[in-house]
């Protein structure tokens, strides 16, 4: 019985602590964009992302 004294108040403890990291969490724009990482992943650093003058050289292209 004199476990439960102790553990209940440490349990609700950690649980205020845990909602309080949420809140935070959640104010500081930690879940703002998920979307926007998952697509990041698909985009391979070899390629550029815009034109340059290399991507624009036709003796590079594979022929249709």
């Amino acid at each position: 019985m004199t476990g439960l004294v102790i553990l209940i108040p440490i349990a609700l403890l950690m649980g205020l602590a845990g909602l309080i990291a949420f809140i935070w969490a959640v104010r500081a724009g930690q879940f703002d964009d998920p979307d926007g990482s998952a697509a990041r992943i698909l985009i391979s650093p070899d390629e550029p992302l815009v034109d340059t003058d290399a991507a624009k050289d036709t003796r590079n292209r594979i022929p249709d």
